[in-house]
Formats: C-alpha cells, sequence, structure tokens
C-alpha cells in the first residue's frame, strides 16, 4: 500500500481525529523534490486519450478510477488540481488547432492558464516555433512536463508566474481555455488581452462551452465564432450537461 493510501484511509476514519493539517503537511514534506510530484502525479492519476476531442494527445488525468476522485478534497496535498481535468473550452481549442494546423505551424505561442497542457501540446505537434505553457501551479508545470512525455514530445517551457497584467511579450497567439470563470478574471484579462493586441498584434482564440461568466461579459462584443465541436457523452457527464464547446476568435476595437 502506498503512503498516499494510508493517508487517505487514516484520515476517513471517524475516531481518527488529527488535523487535516498535518496530514497535509506530511504529504508536502514526503515530495519535495520534482522527481517525488512527478511520481506522485503519475500514481494518482490516468492516462486518457479516447472519450475527449482529441484522442491523438494522450494526458494524465483524474478518472473515477483514481482514489482521490473519491477521496475528500482536503486530503489532497496540493493546489486545486485544475491541471488533472480535461476542460471542455481546452478540448475545443487543442481540436481546432490540430484541424487547422497552419493556424499555429511556426508561430510563437503563449497557452495561459495551460491546465494539463493540451492546448499547448497540440500548438507544438502542430509545429508552432516555440510554445510556452503558463499555470500558476507549479504541480501543473510537472505535470504538463508528463503529458509532453506521453507525446513524445520535448518539454514544453512552462512559467508559474502570473502573467496576466504584465508587461506584454511579442506573441503571435495567446490560447485561453476555460479561462472565463470568474467576473473579476475575466476584467482582467479584457484589460491585458486589449493591451497585448495594440502592442504586438497578438491574435487571441477562447475555448468556452457557455460559461455564464464568459457569455454574460462585455467581452462579447468583440469575438467572431470560429467553430463549435460537440462534446463526448463522458465530457458532458463530467461537465454538469454541458454539451457543446466553442472557438472564437477576439477582435477588439484598440
Amino acid at each position: 500500500m502506498l503512503v498516499g493510501d494510508i493517508l487517505t484511509m487514516l484520515a476517513s476514519f471517524r475516531h481518527f481525529t488529527v488535523d487535516i493539517r498535518i496530514l497535509r503537511g506530511l504529504y508536502r514534506f514526503m515530495y519535495t523534490r520534482n522527481s517525488d510530484i512527478k511520481r506522485f502525479v503519475m500514481e494518482n492519476t490516468e492516462i486518457v486519450s479516447d472519450k475527449t476531442l482529441t484522442p491523438e494527445i494522450r494526458l494524465n488525468l483524474f478518472t473515477p478510477n483514481c482514489q482521490f476522485w473519491h477521496a475528500r478534497p482536503d486530503t489532497w496535498p496540493f493546489s486545486d488540481p485544475y491541471w488533472a481535468i480535461y476542460w471542455p473550452g481546452g478540448q475545443a481549442l487543442s481540436r481546432y488547432l490540430l484541424n487547422n494546423p497552419e493556424v499555429s505551424r511556426g508561430k510563437k505561442v503563449l497557452d495561459l492558464g495551460s491546465g494539463c497542457g493540451a492546448s499547448a501540446i497540440a500548438a507544438q505537434l502542430c509545429s508552432a516555433s516555440h510554445v510556452v505553457a503558463n499555470d500558476i501551479d507549479t504541480v501543473a508545470a510537472l505535470a504538463i512536463q508528463l503529458n509532453c512525455e506521453l507525446n513524445n514530445l520535448e518539454p514544453i517551457h512552462c512559467v508559474t508566474d502570473n502573467l496576466i497584467g504584465s508587461e506584454p511579450e511579442s506573441w503571435d497567439i495567446i490560447l485561453l481555455g476555460d479561462m472565463f470563470y470568474d467576473e473579476d478574471l475575466a476584467d482582467s484579462l479584457h484589460t491585458w488581452l486589449q493591451k497585448c493586441i495594440k502592442t504586438h498584434n497578438t491574435q487571441v482564440f477562447i475555448g468556452d462551452p457557455g460559461r455564464a461568466q464568459f457569455e454574460n461579459h462585455s467581452i462579447n462584443r468583440f469575438i467572431q465564432k470560429l467553430t463549435q465541436y460537440t462534446l463526448p457523452e463522458s465530457v458532458r457527464e463530467e461537465n454538469y450537461g454541458l454539451t457543446s464547446s466553442t472557438v472564437w476568435l477576439y477582435k477588439p476595437d484598440v
């Protein structure tokens, strides 16, 4: 039995009244090296390729076969593992890039809020000249490296700084999958993306399954619909019945 299994089991015992923060601290003590964290990710995820919009991309993800799919959320030792879910906006964005390789071929691409790294991987598979995956979760950065290995790619450069609001770099393309889940974040993105476009004529592609924070935001006045994909049944079930996901081109008046 793995140590993680033991800690999860102990935390579930009703008579075991230890502060969950002690358990989380013990996890972090055990997994301090990148190699240890990568091993933890591999032990607690499952390799998935089918039942998504991009079966040609393999990813380490949470599935019902993984212990943390069912465990108490507070037994997870790191930041919330958004990287362990292949969100529907990211699926649509990745599918669009793979279907239209000329979009990213030879381009400098930033995948903002990269999560599992699927869109960055799709851009790399389509021969982008330079790809950076940005996620503020350091565990996500390691998971993206593992997902690159699964797809026989050299590791994609990962940046864990919060780039929103920073001085724009000369990106040809910025990708945003499932980033409009919070109104304040949407406001910050709207302002920063406008600056990126005005400064470097960057193209911005957005993948979103129709979240209210996106559809009700003023950004909708500045987007052009490129394509829409029907989500696989398993993805619908995992995302509260969302049935489709759309790719948009962001074209503000700058």
